[in-house]
């Protein structure tokens, strides 16, 4: 079943201010972030940045186009998916479906591993299923000395990762297509891993389980089949000095660190803005 079209703005106004006003008006019942995804839906059919549209666009005619995006954000549809890019860290993605969208959260990755070198730089970075990019990137973009490694097992998720390579790092990052670390030779300074960690039977939103790749997001039963998987390898290719930092879900923390203490890797642990267990720091 299709939504119904997105229906005339009901405060009679054709401008952009209008039609963001009713537009989040009608998403406030599927979205937790209605005006932001207005915003990000109405700065994509006028073709500008966001910033710009808030700082110069609010009294222009709201584009044509601007109905039908709305529509398919009304169907669940991601505004990620619609618009065709993600900001993440410093870094913008391009993303499409196939892919898993890059989230907030994933960044405290990024901050556990600025803290972990401080002033010192990782040389070689891995990043086990990078999807399109997201944790290598946005890495590489922190550290401009540093060279990358990018194992992702879809091939669409791939595509994504080479073409944002070539933008956003060209001729540091090196995308392959793999099975988590088999193969791939040590050592790595900086070990970066966001692996599906979603329980088989866990309810997930509409947005999501509608729309991104189930092999992205589930991981057998109890949702640790990945990290089974991956925490084996780490001391081979962990280069002294460096980590290993895995993203785990908010429930997860105890027995992820067993997996990495069973391996004798000392284990820390770093919480999102939320407040929840989000990474674990792993060092030998």
């Amino acid at each position: 079943m299709t939504s119904p079209p997105f229906p005339p703005p009901a405060s009679g106004r054709g401008d952009v201010r209008g039609a963001l006003a009713d537009a989040a008006r009608h998403l406030d019942a599927i979205s937790d972030t209605p005006r932001l995804d207005a915003e990000l839906l109405m700065a994509h059919a006028l073709d500008m940045s966001r910033d710009a549209m808030l700082l110069g666009g609010l009294d222009r005619p709201a584009p044509a186009k601007f109905a039908a995006l709305l529509d398919r954000r009304l169907a669940h549809e991601p505004v990620a998916y619609i618009v065709g890019d993600r900001d993440f860290w410093t870094v913008t993605l391009e993303i499409g479906p196939g892919v898993l969208i890059p989230r907030p959260d994933s960044e405290t990755l990024i901050e556990a591993a600025v803290e972990h070198f401080g002033d010192r730089a990782p040389a070689r970075i891995l990043d086990l299923g990078t999807g399109p990019g997201t944790l290598l990137l946005a890495a590489l973009d922190q550290w401009p000395g540093a060279q990358g490694l990018g194992i992702e097992a879809s091939a669409e998720a791939l595509a994504y990762a080479v073409r944002n390579a070539a933008r956003i790092a060209p001729g540091r990052a090196t995308m392959l297509r793999g099975d988590w670390a088999a193969g791939i030779e040590g050592p790595f300074d900086l070990i970066l891993a966001n692996p599906p960690y979603v329980e088989a039977d866990a309810a997930l939103p509409r947005d999501v389980i509608g729309h991104e790749p189930a092999s992205a997001l589930f991981a057998g039963f109890d949702g640790l089949d990945d990290y089974r998987r991956i925490v084996p390898d780490l001391p081979r290719l962990l280069a002294p000095g460096g980590a290993a930092i895995l993203e785990i879900g908010h429930r997860q923390r105890e027995a992820v660190t067993a997996l990495l203490s069973a391996r004798r890797l000392q284990v820390a642990c770093r919480s999102d803005l939320g407040g929840r267990a989000r990474a674990l720091i792993a060092t030998s």
